[in-house]
């Protein structure tokens, strides 16, 4: 394979992540090549890219032969993908079989992990999902006019402390806390998901805690938040959304804020200090 230095790839998922990625990338003078997903990635992101072919989840093989075909020898892990489609939209073809069946485990970090041993062994490095776009990670700090009162504080720290737990096993990077007491924890549902079904069971007043897994990959599925995950938290009357500060994505920060101001709504980006203390 011959690299072109000037190329880059994206594995594109769905959301905006994709998109915002081309522009900054097309600023910085590179030719973007995407490997859109079928039933998850924007019409828009096609659009925006140098070139594009589109795929079926887990047709490994054809996404590796395209970048080899195209001279790409970077590429980055963008946007999301409906982790349920694992049990019913799948078409993996023999390079994907053959990783699949090595896998101990079939939870995130384990497949994106394995994924990106497969393409680097290929040629094909895989760099960090904010290479150009580190403006997008969540800021430290009260976001809203908003700010927690001692008793949502403790829901925060204990709420840290669980999803830290979770996150160690690989099961999702978010729980649902009222009054000290977990009422959903985030699985393949997702987020937005996990809010409400948590939001319903607390009532109201819900605090949703969001970090990141322990050694956390930068590379690919770095938690992230937006407007519609406001959205979801007012929608169930919950009272605080607290994300780990400069470990997570934000996106329409000005729509979230504004949102989250309308309905009452308490947003704080935390940082985890040395001694395991919080800082906002």
């Amino acid at each position: 394979m011959i690299i072109d230095p000037q190329k880059i790839g994206i594995i594109a998922g769905g959301g905006q992540f994709p998109l915002l990625f081309i522009e900054a990338a097309h600023k910085a003078g590179r030719k973007v090549l995407v490997v859109a997903h079928r039933g998850e990635t924007d019409e828009r992101v096609a659009e925006a890219a140098d070139a594009v072919i589109w795929i079926k989840l887990g047709q490994l093989g054809k996404l590796v032969s395209w970048f080899h075909k195209e001279g790409v020898g970077e590429t980055v892990f963008l946007g999301t993908i409906t982790k349920t489609q694992i049990f019913r939209d799948i078409r993996p073809d023999l390079k994907a079989l053959s990783l699949w069946n090595k896998i101990d485990s079939k939870q995130d970090d384990a497949i994106l992990r394995a994924i990106a041993r497969v393409l680097e062994d290929e040629g094909i490095a895989v760099l960090e999902s904010t290479l150009y776009l580190r403006e997008l990670l969540f800021p430290q700090g009260i976001l809203t006019r908003k700010k927690p009162n001692k008793k949502q504080r403790r829901d925060i720290e204990f709420g840290w402390h669980h999803a830290r737990a979770i996150g160690k096993l690989d099961i999702g990077q978010c729980v649902v806390v009222r009054d000290c007491t977990v009422v959903a924890v985030e699985a393949i549902e997702g987020t937005d998901e996990a809010i409400k079904r948590g939001g319903a069971l607390a009532r109201e007043k819900a605090v949703v805690v969001k970090v990141k897994k322990p050694g956390q990959d930068f590379r690919f599925d770095l938690p992230a938040t937006g407007a519609k995950t406001i959205e979801s938290l007012s929608s169930v009357k919950g009272a605080v959304l607290a994300v780990e500060a400069e470990q997570a994505l934000l996106f329409d920060r000005d729509e979230m804020v504004r949102t989250a101001d309308a309905g009452g709504i308490i947003v704080v980006g935390v940082k985890e200090m040395a001694d395991g203390s919080l800082e906002y």
